[in-house]
């Protein structure tokens, strides 16, 4: 069976213990790595590290961690950390967030976002490699600064999530890996291909550069509760301007007309109601096992080498985590391969 990965939101309704026990049936079940948003609520590393304490094989990454709010010393203090923490298994997941999350959100402003995040990776890179790094960008400048003998014996892979053109060939350019949210069934080979073409352009491998994206799934047979619950998630998403901007330019356009672009009308039944099957189709799936399972290996066809399930709640949310792991879990569908 092929690698997959789990994606759990930072949802305050599950407990510490709660995230430990899905963490540790992830391990036991097969997945090579878990991912941990951060948005609003608890901060991602603080959650990463209570799941390692349970854990000693999978890979966990922060999904991901929005640039402006720590500086590039403090995002490599907590690099290191977690992969002291961890046993080497940490992967930093970066991304520019929005303007209305750091400007409203943080009191920051949102500037020169490319540039903060070019400069940011190539500061951690070598304070993560153990250097002593000075470096003057067009957006971010350090002197002589070093974790010295707190830098990981180990590598931490950095990953860029990327939803448009730039910031995709950046990710080919400069990253590990690339990490897609929400990206559509049909746009995927160009998104893949525009990471392609950020790594030859630098000079790298593309091959070296993991693609690795979410996979929003309803694992049910209950149909309909599966794609209301798919299709609020994405209104939910397409009040961002951020989002909305994506979804238009992948083929969206007329389902974003359709959208409340206001966070104060997040849960909007009419919002909800644009979003409509072909939509649903192409950024998630709702269905029995045979049926996400199938989905994903059609994605994996095309590129989709290192694909993350992000579970979507039918019923209660841990109930709905954990029959979604064990739905999908690589080491039982590796087992029947082989029967």
């Amino acid at each position: 069976m092929a690698f997959l990965g789990l994606r759990l939101g930072n949802e305050t309704q599950l407990s510490v213990t709660d995230i430990q026990s899905l963490a540790a049936e992830a391990e036991d079940s097969g997945y090579g790595e878990i991912w941990m948003t951060e948005g609003v609520g608890r901060d991602s590393l603080t959650q990463l590290t209570a799941m390692a304490t349970v854990t000693s094989r999978i890979g966990l990454g922060t999904g991901i961690l929005p640039m402006f709010s720590r500086t590039p010393l403090i995002t490599a203090m907590s690099a290191a950390g977690l992969s002291e923490v961890s046993g080497g298994r940490f992967i930093l997941g970066l991304g520019v967030g929005n303007r209305p999350a750091v400007e409203d959100g943080h009191g920051l402003v949102f500037q020169q976002p490319m540039e903060h995040l070019r400069d940011l990776v190539h500061i951690a890179h070598g304070l993560l490699h153990g250097e002593t790094v000075t470096h003057h960008g067009k957006a971010l400048s350090v002197n002589g600064i070093s974790l010295g003998d707190a830098a990981p014996k180990g590598r931490v892979p950095i990953y860029i999530a990327a939803l448009g053109p730039k910031m995709l060939q950046l990710a080919g350019e400069i990253a590990d890996g690339v990490l897609l949210s929400w990206t559509a069934a049909t746009y995927l080979e160009r998104a893949i291909q525009l990471v392609r073409e950020g790594a030859a352009k630098a000079g790298r491998d593309p091959s070296e550069v993991a693609i690795s994206g979410y996979l929003r799934v309803a694992v049910t047979d209950d149909l309909a509760a599966g794609r209301d619950g798919l299709q609020r998630q994405i209104a939910r998403y397409a009040t961002s301007s951020h989002y909305r901007n994506f979804f238009q330019s992948t083929g969206f356009g007329t389902e974003m007309e359709g959208v409340s672009l206001s966070r104060e009308h997040r849960d909007d039944p009419a919002s909800a109601a644009a979003i409509g099957e072909n939509m649903q189709q192409e950024l998630g799936v709702v269905g029995p096992a045979e049926v996400c399972l199938e989905r994903l290996n059609q994605l994996r066809a095309i590129g989709l080498d290192r694909p993350i399930i992000a579970p979507i709640a039918v019923g209660g949310l841990k109930d709905s985590y954990e029959r979604t792991i064990r739905a999908l879990a690589p080491d039982t569908w590796r087992e029947a391969c082989h029967q």
